[in-house]
C-alpha cells in the first residue's frame, strides 16, 4: 500500500452536479481536480447510464471548461456551458447523447451566466448581462433616488398550484405601467452590467430581452416542465458588498411577457423547484430560516413563504423537483432523501446514506447523487429514490494507506448531545495511543463534518494523519444537522458554549488515552479560524495554531466584508480575537487569500500586527478568495500546516 502525497490530494477528480435525463436512463456529470493548475479552471463531463451497465465515458472532451449540464426534455440533448472559445468566457453549447461535435449556441461577449431549456425545445431562456462594446466596469454608490432602480412590489398567491400569470403587456413595453419610484434610501448598482434574461431562439439563433426587471440582478430562472411560468429570483444588487441584497420572487411566462410577483422569499433564497402533486405545480425554494439572520435553511412554499420544515431537527441542504418535491437532509453525520407528502405536510425518509450526498437530481424515477462514505472518496451514485444507490464507475484513489475514521457522539457541559469525527493516522488503533492531536475545526457556523472521506485541501483529516497525528472534527453547537435551535444557539454568542464544545471533546479523548495533552493543534478556516485564534487567546492548552481566512474582527468584518448584517448577529468586539490578542502565546500560522471578499485580507493583517515579535508567520496567497483555488497553492498550504504542526507537536 502506497503513502498518501499532497499531489493525490489536490488532482484527484471530483465529480459534481450530476443529471439524470428526463427518461431515467442516463446520467452526465462535470469532474474537476481539486486545484486548479492554469489561470482558468478545467473541467469534463462524462456520461453514464443510470443502471451502471457500462462505464463511464467522457463526453465532448476538451481542455477547457465544461459545467452546468442539463437534458432536453427528450432526453436525447445535452446542453452545457464552457468557455472552450475563449477561456474565461462561457458560451452555451449542445450535443447529441450519443456524441459527435458540440454546437455552438451562443457568442456572447460579456459570457452566460446560467440558462434554462424550455421544455417545447425550440428556445433557451439566457441569464446573462448586457452586453458592452465599452469595458469599462464601475462600481457606484447611489445615495438617495436610484434611477431606474425598481423594486419589485409586495403580494403573493395563495395556497394550492402555480399557475402562469395572466397574459398582459410585457414589462417595459409601451403598453405596460410604469416601474414604481424607488425608495428613498442608500442603495448600490455594484456591477454595471447586472444579469438579466434573453430567449434564444434556436432554429435562427436570435436573441431577444426578456422582460424588464429594472436595474435587478436576475439570479436564477426555472422553467416549469410542463411549458408554463418561468420562476425568476432576482436582487436589488449584482454582488453581496453591501451586504442587504433584498430579495424577489417572480412567475413569468415567456410566451406573452406576463409578470406576476410573487412577493419577498425568505433571505439567502436559492434553489427554485418546480414540483407536482394532485393540486398542480407548486414552487418551492431554500432560504434562511426565521426568525433572525442565524439558525440555518429551510424549505419554503413559494405560494404564500410558509416553512415546510419548521420544528424538523435536521437541515435541509438540496432540493429536486419535475414530480414529488425531494430534498436531502443533513441528519448528524448522516445524510437522507426524503420525499414531501402533500396529505401531511411532512417529509419522510426514503434513504438513509452514511456519510454525505450532494448534487441531488432526478428523472424518470431515478435519482443520482455525488455520495462518500468514511471509506470511499466522491463518486456519482444512481438509483430509485427509496434506494438502494450503485457506484458509477470505479473507485478512485486505489492503493493507498487511509487512516481509520470513527464516529463520535459525546454531551456538552450543559447536556446537549453532540457528534464528531477522528481519524487516526494509517494502521494505528487507539490503543497505540496517545497521539500528538490536531483539532481541525469546519466554518460556517452553519456547516458540518459529515462522516465521509476527509480528502481535501482543507478538510485534509487524511492528510495530517497520514502525517501522524489523531484529527478530532468537532461539530459543535452552531452547526448544521440537528436542526434550527442548534443552529441559532451561537447567535450573538460566537466563542461561547461553541467553544466549551470543543474543549469537551477534546478531553475526552485525552481521558480516553488517544490524545497526548502536552501536544495539542488546533485548525480552522474562515469560522473555524476564528475559533482557532479564539481558543489561543483563551487558553495556552494548544502548542500550536493554524488560523486560516479566520475572522479577528467582527465589527470590521460587517463594515467591510460581503455577510455584514449576518456577521453583525454572530459576533461583537468583545467576541472578536483581537480584542483578547496580547493574550496569545501559542505560535500561529496565519495564511489567507489576498482577494477574499468574504474575509478581507484585513483581517490576517490585524491578527499579524497584533503578535508583534510574537511567534508566528504570515503567508498571503496571491489571486486567491476565500477558499485557495491554484494547485500550487494548494500544495505549499498541505505542506506548511502539517509541517507546522509535525515541528510544534513533536
Amino acid at each position: 500500500m502506497g503513502e498518501l502525497t499532497a499531489e493525490a490530494v489536490v488532482d484527484r477528480q471530483v465529480p459534481a452536479t450530476p443529471r439524470v435525463s428526463p427518461d431515467g436512463r442516463w446520467v452526465v456529470y462535470a469532474t474537476a481536480p481539486e486545484g486548479r493548475t492554469g489561470r482558468h479552471p478545467v473541467s469534463g463531463l462524462w456520461l453514464a447510464p443510470a443502471d451502471g451497465g457500462e462505464p463511464p465515458r467522457e463526453f465532448a472532451p476538451s481542455p477547457a471548461e465544461d459545467r452546468e449540464p442539463r437534458w432536453s426534455a427528450d432526453s436525447g440533448w445535452i446542453c452545457f456551458l464552457s468557455d472552450r472559445a475563449e477561456r474565461g468566457t462561457a458560451q452555451l453549447y449542445r450535443a447529441r447523447r450519443e456524441g459527435g461535435t458540440p454546437e455552438r449556441l451562443t457568442d456572447w461577449r460579456a459570457a452566460i451566466s446560467d440558462y434554462a431549456l424550455l421544455p417545447d425545445g425550440d428556445a433557451v431562456v439566457l441569464v446573462a448581462p448586457r452586453e458592452r462594446d465599452e469595458a469599462a466596469d464601475p462600481r457606484v454608490r447611489v445615495v438617495g433616488r436610484a434611477a431606474g432602480s425598481a423594486e419589485a412590489p409586495a403580494g403573493g398567491l395563495g395556497q394550492g398550484s402555480l399557475e402562469p400569470p395572466s397574459a398582459g403587456p410585457e414589462a417595459g413595453s409601451p403598453e405596460a405601467p410604469a416601474e414604481p419610484t424607488p425608495p428613498l434610501h442608500p442603495t448600490w448598482d455594484t456591477q454595471a452590467r447586472p444579469d438579466r434574461l434573453w430567449l434564444l431562439d434556436l432554429p435562427t439563433r436570435a436573441v431577444r430581452p426578456l422582460g424588464d426587471f429594472g436595474s435587478r440582478h436576475v439570479v436564477e430562472a426555472v422553467a416549469r416542465p410542463d411549458g408554463g411560468a418561468l420562476a425568476v429570483l432576482t436582487w436589488s444588487a449584482a454582488d453581496r458588498e453591501p451586504g442587504v441584497f433584498e430579495p424577489a420572487l417572480h412567475l413569468f411566462d415567456p410566451r406573452t411577457g406576463a409578470r406576476q410577483e410573487l412577493g419577498v422569499p425568505a433571505l439567502e433564497a436559492s434553489s427554485l423547484t418546480w414540483w407536482r402533486d394532485e393540486t398542480g405545480w407548486r414552487l418551492a425554494y431554500l432560504g434562511l430560516t426565521p426568525p433572525g439572520l442565524i439558525g440555518g435553511d429551510a424549505v419554503f412554499d413559494a405560494g404564500d413563504h410558509r416553512n415546510l420544515t419548521a420544528g424538523l431537527p435536521v437541515c435541509p441542504l438540496e432540493l429536486a423537483g419535475g414530480g414529488p418535491l425531494l430534498a436531502l437532509f443533513a441528519e448528524g453525520l448522516d445524510t437522507t432523501i426524503r420525499r414531501l407528502d402533500p396529505a401531511t405536510g411532512a417529509f419522510a425518509e426514503l434513504t438513509r446514506a452514511a456519510g454525505s450526498l450532494n448534487g441531488l437530481s432526478a428523472g424518470g424515477g431515478t435519482v443520482a447523487v455525488v455520495a462518500s462514505t468514511a471509506t470511499e472518496p466522491d463518486t456519482v451514485h444512481c438509483g430509485p429514490p427509496g434506494g438502494p444507490l450503485a457506484r458509477l464507475g470505479e473507485l478512485p484513489l486505489r492503493g493507498i494507506r487511509w487512516g481509520g475514521q470513527e464516529r463520535l457522539a459525546y454531551r456538552a457541559e450543559d447536556g446537549l448531545d453532540l457528534d464528531g469525527l477522528l481519524v487516526l493516522p494509517p494502521g494505528r488503533t487507539r490503543a497505540d495511543g496517545p497521539f500528538p492531536l490536531v483539532t481541525l475545526v469546519h466554518g460556517g457556523p452553519y456547516d458540518r463534518f459529515a462522516d465521509r472521506f476527509q480528502l481535501g485541501w482543507f478538510r485534509c483529516g487524511q492528510w495530517l494523519a497520514a502525517g501522524g497525528f489523531a484529527v478530532f472534527l468537532p461539530n459543535p453547537r452552531g452547526s448544521s444537522g440537528h436542526g434550527h435551535a442548534f443552529a441559532a444557539s451561537v447567535a450573538g454568542d460566537v466563542g461561547g458554549a461553541e467553544f466549551t464544545d470543543l474543549l469537551t471533546g477534546i478531553d475526552l479523548l485525552v481521558k480516553d488515552g488517544v490524545a497526548d495533552e502536552d501536544r495539542l493543534g488546533i485548525a480552522g478556516g474562515s469560522h473555524g479560524g476564528f475559533m482557532a485564534a479564539w481558543a489561543v487567546a483563551h487558553t495556552d492548552r494548544f502548542k500550536a495554531a493554524v488560523v486560516s481566512a479566520g475572522v479577528i474582527d467582527w465589527p470590521l468584518l460587517a463594515a467591510t466584508g460581503e455577510h455584514s448584517r449576518f456577521e453583525l448577529a454572530l459576533g461583537s468586539r468583545e467576541t472578536s480575537p483581537i480584542t483578547h490578542a496580547d493574550r496569545i502565546a501559542t505560535p500561529v500560522l496565519i495564511v489567507h487569500g489576498e482577494d477574499d471578499a468574504n474575509v478581507p485580507l484585513s483581517q490576517a493583517e490585524l491578527l499579524h500586527h497584533a503578535l508583534g515579535d510574537r511567534p508566528h508567520e504570515f503567508v498571503v496567497y496571491p489571486r486567491e478568495g476565500h477558499s485557495l483555488r491554484e494547485r500550487g497553492h494548494q500544495l505549499d498550504f498541505l505542506r506548511r500546516m502539517r509541517a507546522w504542526f509535525s515541528h510544534l507537536l513533536a
